[in-house]
């Protein structure tokens, strides 16, 4: 039962590190890059307004 215990610690430690790991290297990117974040904002939006128009850039023949 102890064995259980400790690797379930471990897993949700390595789980937490690896978590923060991700968000640390996302804000580096987004401050070593910042038309980054913008870019992708805007693809986001574009996106949106495309949907909603209901025009589809993949048309079937």
């Amino acid at each position: 039962m102890t064995l259980l215990r400790i690797l379930a610690a471990a897993f949700m430690f390595f789980g937490l590190l690896a978590g923060c790991l991700a968000i640390l290297l996302l804000v580096i990117l987004m401050v070593r890059f910042p038309l980054l974040p913008i870019a992708v904002l805007l693809a986001l939006l574009f996106q949106r307004f495309i949907g909603r128009a209901g025009i589809s850039l993949y048309r079937r023949t």
